[in-house]
């Protein structure tokens, strides 16, 4: 009986130090096949005690939330086994996270320059809604968003500013847009970019728009550059959470502590990146902040409008999702609308 015993458990020993391996490796360490990561969610949380708005009179009672996603790198288990993945979680390949050429390190540097310029966009966004004196001066034009597969993949990337095309000094987004739209998809445009403390140039064929093939576009995503002078010094700190999608969640705080009642005693969580005019663009792990928001109990979740939207809806299993396009039409919404709690 002894001898059969331990021919059993032999072989659970290994089965258990195979699984324990699988655990800790992470994809891609051999090379075999690929790096994955996990999107998982995480609860959504009040912002009251990280943003600071100096004469703060908050009404109305309630609380704005922010929510956001766990990323990692997955596992082989994970990989081989969808069960050991936390509830909620999804898989995603590297290159559907890592734009081409970027490593883990640069990504999260990126991340982090994201949440940097949310802080100082989502205040001067919340502040001219509210009709205060908000000084910003074009500087170029900030590159948000690389889309991969078009000729700017691998060429541009996020926190490049667009200053010149063809040699021609460019400042906005609209002069951006009509320098290039003066092509015919398949013509190349020559950019000067501002890249950390240096200048390049970059050239690029254009191709044309999916929705209007006529149109000339590099795949990108701008927004305007520019230097910010607010009335009043807002402090946002989030500790470590990086990406740009907390800004209309700040921007709706920063609202709310100046006595605009936007939760009407309610929880209100938002997503959704700003742009300078105020308008908001979509964001990534709409599911897990979805399932985010769902599971912390909140009343209402205000997302970007489109895919965004029919994502969050999938997911929200009653939860109330309010599409948005911008932060103007947020405080409208809230205001004729108002959450129910």
């Amino acid at each position: 009986m002894r001898v059969r015993l331990r021919y059993v458990v032999v072989p659970l020993v290994f089965v258990g130090l195979a699984a324990a391996v699988l655990w800790v490796v992470p994809t891609g360490q051999f090379g075999s096949s690929g790096a994955y990561y996990v999107f998982a969610p995480d609860r959504a949380k009040p912002l009251a005690q990280h943003v600071t708005v100096p004469g703060a009179h908050p009404r109305g009672g309630g609380d704005v939330y922010y929510v956001d996603a766990f990323v990692r790198k997955a596992s082989l288990l994970e990989r081989l086994l969808p069960f050991t993945r936390p509830s909620g979680s999804t898989l995603v390949p590297a290159e559907r996270y890592l734009p081409p050429g970027i490593s883990d390190r640069e990504r999260q540097q990126q991340v982090a320059a994201e949440m940097e310029r949310s802080t100082m966009i989502a205040p001067a966004v919340a502040l001219s809604a509210l009709g205060r004196d908000v000084r910003a001066t074009a500087t170029g034009i900030l590159v948000i968003g690389v889309i991969g597969g078009t000729p700017a993949a691998g060429k541009l990337q996020e926190g490049d500013v667009i200053v010149a095309v063809d040699g021609k000094a460019v400042r906005t987004p609209a002069e951006l847009r009509a320098a290039i739209g003066v092509r015919r998809p398949g013509q190349k445009v020559r950019l000067t970019l501002r890249r950390d403390d240096h200048t390049a140039r970059v050239r690029l064929a254009t191709i044309g728009d999916p929705d209007q093939p006529e149109r000339p576009i590099v795949g990108i995503q701008v927004d305007q550059a520019a230097r910010i002078k607010l009335p009043i010094k807002i402090r946002i700190d989030l500790d470590r959470v990086g990406g740009p999608s907390a800004g209309l969640p700040f921007a709706l705080e920063i609202a709310r502590l100046l006595g605009r009642n936007v939760t009407h005693g309610c929880r209100v969580a938002a997503t959704g990146e700003l742009a300078l005019n105020g308008s908001v663009l979509p964001v990534g792990a709409l599911e897990q902040k979805t399932v985010g928001a769902r599971r912390t109990g909140v009343d209402v979740f205000l997302v970007p409008a489109g895919e965004n939207a029919k994502e969050a809806r999938k997911y929200a299993h009653g939860l109330r999702v309010v599409p948005v396009k911008s932060f103007q039409q947020a405080l409208r919404v809230l205001a004729t609308r108002p959450p129910k709690c």
